[in-house]
């Protein structure tokens, strides 16, 4: 079959239920990830988006019979809707009350005797058994070794061809040497001579390599098995790397396999073996590579804590960036700005184009972290709005514009929201943004004892928008890599999750404060800092830490409301603004130099106690 003879989604569908008939399977599993679970993935691996149309970064797709539904959550409900218009196939919510999550639903509605397929390359061992113990309760069974979808996409795109390239010294601080011996400390105290990592970003920071292998993320399609004596072998495409590369990796005691022959290396293991994996970050097809005479130790991936604390000397190289990354905004802000004023005409993709020109002119700049997101007035209560060229809006000198975006440096990675008042905005608008403002304030300014994680703080971003009946329907933090994915754990500051571990926030720790507000067809708000977390005081009752907002770059006050800030909250807006004038001045001229000072200017407003309304 060839790409043509599907032209619509419901022909694709079509084409899937065919083969799931032949094979006698009752339904299809297409999740969203690849064979290292990656979040954003290479083209070779968007078979849920090519049988859908949903584009969101976060969907599963579930086709039987006579049914087809979409789970994806609140950030894509408004795109789905869009998406899946008359494809035949139906928005299933997430984190809705009463609606079934797609597991449950496949319990529901699979019989004694049915076959549930998945492809095995795209779903974690974790969740693989968790999928086979409830199907078991109806009856119903699972196959990994059928990958359907694929059987009908005969034009698939190819893998990703592109260099790995050394992680530039200056920036990468710590040699892979020592990273490797410290992953090999820690295999020695869980008793394994092995440890296989799928995982890219552990693979891309415990190697110091670098690639373009997945759109706006510096990690590269391999594998790395690692033993306990020394050596390790890298499973990739060998023409990616340079002879030289290849000489430097040996030296570091890392040899060079083909891609595809990493179930052949583990094939081998033997009775002697005992190895490391995550269960969670290694998908089906590769664990059942592994023989059963080999001992299993099923554990958190070292090197995932070990990236997530980030050492002195890459801080220092992160602030420098943050320092950069500002300078661009404040410099595409104005251009923005200016040319409003000039009666310009400008659209959201423009807000696109000018970030890049100035972000691409700064030292060691790589590329975008991600796609920007510039949503204009109702555009904004999409969160993961992203404007195209058949599908944006024009800006007009009033209302506000939601401009979420990021950029990779050698340096560091960024990611930051701020919401422009283009013009004049309404008392709902103001007061919105000033609500979020006051959660982003209270997180930041947190003090927590050491132990304490994400969900217990997620709260305090929460509460004011709680006190007049809103909420937002995403995380308020996520981790964020080195000069490595935008999107980056073991941490997160999220409501709590049932059954969920609870991972303590440490020194060294980056994440993002993000507290949004969402009300579709009017608006959308959303406000984004990065801070790493920092040792703040000991006391009698134990250490505490604190977070250091690493991010530098103005809020527009015209989009607040002032006078519901509190004394303490406007100090903290004084002292933040304060902070990024004295940072970012060096770095600017003339006109943009004038455009900080007046954005950075202390708030004039005298406080009184609002009456805050819903």
């Amino acid at each position: 079959m060839t790409h043509s003879a599907f032209p619509s989604i419901s022909d694709r569908l079509a084409a899937l239920r065919a083969v799931m008939q032949q094979h006698g399977v009752a339904a299809v599993l297409v999740p969203s990830a690849d064979p290292h679970l990656s979040e954003y993935l290479p083209d070779h691996w968007q078979a849920r988006a090519w049988l859908s149309g949903f584009t969101g970064s976060a969907g599963t797709l579930i086709v039987t019979a006579d049914h087809a539904g979409l789970w994806t959550d609140s950030r894509y409900f408004s795109q789905a809707e869009q998406q899946l218009t008359g494809t035949g196939i139906s928005l299933m919510k997430l984190q809705v009350p009463h609606a079934a999550e797609h597991v449950a639903w496949l319990q529901k509605h699979l019989h004694e005797g049915d076959v549930l397929a998945i492809a095995g390359d795209s779903v974690a061992v974790s969740t693989q058994r968790q999928i086979e113990k409830k199907l078991k309760e109806s009856g119903a069974s699972l196959r990994t070794d059928l990958d359907l979808p694929g059987a009908i996409w005969s034009d698939r795109p190819v893998l990703p061809t592109a260099p790995v390239v050394a992680h530039d010294a200056a920036f990468a601080v710590i040699p892979r040497a020592e990273k490797l011996a410290r992953v090999r400390e820690n295999m020695r105290k869980l008793g394994a001579t092995h440890h296989l990592i799928s995982s890219l970003d552990d693979i891309a920071w415990l190697t110091n390599l670098r690639g373009s292998d997945v759109e706006c993320n510096p990690v590269f399609l391999a594998h790395l098995l690692i033993d306990a004596g020394g050596r390790g072998t890298l499973f990739v495409a060998r023409r990616k790397l340079s002879d030289a590369l290849v000489g430097t990796l040996a030296a570091d005691g890392i040899a060079i396999a083909d891609y595809a022959t990493i179930t052949s290396a583990l094939a081998d293991l033997g009775p002697q073996d005992s190895l490391l994996l995550d269960s969670s970050r290694i998908v089906s097809t590769i664990e059942a590579a592994i023989p059963a005479v080999v001992k299993r130790i099923e554990a958190a991936n070292p090197s995932t804590a070990m990236k997530a604390r980030k050492s002195t000397a890459e801080l220092d190289h992160v602030r420098e960036v943050m320092r950069r990354d500002g300078a661009a905004l404040v410099c595409a802000f104005r251009r923005l700005e200016q040319r409003l004023a000039a009666g310009m005409a400008l659209t959201e993709l423009d807000v696109d184009t000018l970030l890049y020109e100035e972000r691409s002119i700064q030292p060691d700049y790589v590329g975008k972290s991600f796609d920007t997101i510039a949503g204009y007035q109702a555009n904004g209560a999409l969160p993961h709005y992203r404007a195209t060229p058949e599908q944006h809006s024009d800006l007009q000198a009033k209302g506000l514009l939601l401009i979420d975006s990021g950029g990779q440096y050698h340096g560091g990675t960024t990611d930051i929201t701020r919401v422009l008042a283009l013009g004049p905005t309404t008392d709902e608008q103001r007061r919105d943004a000033t609500l979020v403002m006051k959660g982003m304030i209270a997180l930041s300014r947190a003090r927590f004892p050491k132990g304490a994680s994400g969900p217990q703080l997620d709260a305090l971003a929460r509460a004011p928008l709680w006190a007049s009946g809103m909420d937002y329907g995403h995380g308020t933090g996520h981790g964020v890599g080195y000069f490595l994915n935008v999107h980056e754990g073991p941490h997160g500051i999220r409501p709590p999750v049932s059954g969920s571990a609870l991972v303590a926030l440490e020194p060294g720790m980056i994440s993002s404060i993000e507290p949004g507000l969402y009300k579709p067809g009017r608006h959308g708000i959303r406000h984004e800092n990065l801070a790493v977390v920092i040792e703040a005081d000991t006391t009698e009752f134990g250490e505490f830490y604190a977070f250091e907002t690493l991010t530098l770059c103005p809020f527009d006050r015209h989009a607040l409301e002032i006078s519901l800030l509190n004394p303490e909250e406007r100090a903290w807006l004084d002292d933040y603004h304060a902070k990024v004038r004295g940072a970012l001045s060096p770095l600017l001229e003339d006109a943009d130099l004038e455009w900080l000072n007046r954005h950075c200017a202390p708030l004039q407003v005298s406080w009184k106690e609002p009456a805050v309304t819903a």
